[in-house]
């Protein structure tokens, strides 16, 4: 139904007057928004099980890094700090860098109006004795790969914490308030945890995820 509307839009747009031909520009614009909006709405309903591989968490904080740096994070310092040691994660490498990505700029929106002190913080850390309860898992798991995207931001306000990854939650003016709510679902999706805390000068989204042994099965 949406392409036909569209299609009906572009269809009228060579007879009409600059006013009308305005508003099916907008109609254009708009159906394509929420056809955006439809299709990223689907992967919240998609339960097929990922296509994973060992992965080298660094690698893909790299990559994330790297179209922050020459995108949207253009101006924000972006610094790293990396566990040498931490050992693979087997994920689905697309959907990590979507993840982060993600992560990667929220935060850089939270410090970008700070042209001198707005800063971003990749870090990474093993964690070996960390042990929580993860939805759909009755005992609790082992999730000692921690990384974490830290920002020196206003924080978030205390009334959205609660509610920061369900869908449609949004404090920005063009938000559609599914990106933290990707987020999360991604990270479920292999397994780990989001969390935040977040006061003025310091908020922190930490991901824990479950150990990839040699064997290829995850340590639990």
């Amino acid at each position: 139904p949406l392409s036909g509307i569209r299609g009906a839009a572009q269809l009228l747009e060579p007879g009409l007057q600059d006013d009308d031909r305005a508003l099916t520009q907008l109609i254009c614009s708009e159906t394509d928004r929420i056809c955006t909006l439809v299709d990223r709405m689907e992967v919240f309903g998609d339960e097929r099980p990922l296509e994973t591989a060992p992965l080298n968490i660094h690698s893909v904080l790299g990559h994330v890094k790297a179209l922050a740096e020459t995108g949207f994070g253009q101006g924000v310092r972006i610094s790293e700090d990396y566990d040498p040691s931490l050992p693979p994660v087997l994920g689905h490498r697309d959907k990590l860098v979507q993840a982060f990505l993600n992560l990667v700029k929220n935060a850089v929106e939270a410090v970008e109006q700070d042209k001198d002190g707005g800063r971003v913080v990749l870090k990474t850390a093993f964690r070996p004795g960390v042990r929580l309860s993860v939805p759909g898992s009755e005992p609790r798991v082992g999730l000692p790969l921690m990384i974490q995207v830290e920002d020196n931001g206003p924080g978030i306000q205390d009334g959205m914490m609660q509610h920061l990854f369900d869908p449609f939650v949004t404090t920005k003016r063009t938000g559609t308030g599914l990106g933290l709510a990707l987020v999360a679902k991604i990270i479920s999706d292999h397994g780990g945890i989001i969390e935040c805390e977040s006061e003025p000068r310091r908020t922190v989204f930490r991901v824990l995820l479950p150990l990839h042994d040699t064997r290829g099965q995850e340590t639990r």
